[in-house]
């Protein structure tokens, strides 16, 4: 009988255990007030679901996702949130339309330091599946600078990329390499499948 006992003790008093703060890391657009709304009243550690605080975090526009977690000794909950960033400041349809990588269209630039660009649905489907391919590879394309006939003009891994059309998965994997050859290069030419050429300073 007194282990039964010590055992409803031990329960009741995860189950009182109340949240007594919130720790939001990795946030610079999404309001940590914004993750204390997210947290039920009088919430205890072990009613917490966190999943369903993580999906009305990730609800809003900047947070690409986050993980919940609860610390039992201290009672506090710590909030990990990935944002989006800002790549594309765009004249699309005759509006102004601010785009993550994702495609997720943004409430303003967060900061980022973009040049507008002025391009049509098509254009802007080239330039989402691009991005896509070259993260799924590991690299990161930082902006889009420049939308023309000439092509897609971008920032990829701090350095200059032009692409037309969507970027190959094979031209994706073996940027990083090129670039590490050519430090000083001031454009890598994506436009011929398969293929990249590297721009010189003499042109």
């Amino acid at each position: 009988m007194a282990a039964i006992t010590a055992g409803a003790i031990f329960v009741t008093s995860y189950l009182i255990s109340p949240v007594t703060g919130v720790r939001v890391e990795g946030n610079r657009m999404f309001p940590a007030a914004d993750a204390w709304e997210a947290i039920p009243d009088h919430a205890s550690l072990l009613t917490l679901n966190t999943k369903s605080v993580e999906r009305e975090i990730e609800s809003n526009l900047w947070v690409e996702g986050t993980e919940v977690t609860k610390n039992w000794d201290s009672g506090i909950v710590t909030v990990q949130v990935e944002e989006r960033a800002a790549v594309m400041d765009a004249e699309l349809a005759g509006r102004r339309a601010i785009f993550a990588l994702d495609g997720t269209e943004l409430p303003g630039l967060g900061g980022a330091s973009l040049g507008s660009v002025r391009l049509d649905g098509d254009q802007l489907e080239d330039i989402l599946k691009s991005g896509k391919v070259l993260r799924d590879n590991g690299v990161s394309l930082d902006s889009i600078d420049a939308v023309d006939a000439g092509g897609i003009r971008a920032t990829v891994e701090g350095r200059s990329v032009v692409f037309g059309g969507v970027v190959r998965a094979g031209q994706a994997r073996a940027l990083p390499g090129v670039m590490d050859r050519h430090p000083d290069a001031p454009l890598f030419d994506l436009r011929s499948p398969e293929r990249i050429v590297v721009g010189e300073r003499n042109g």
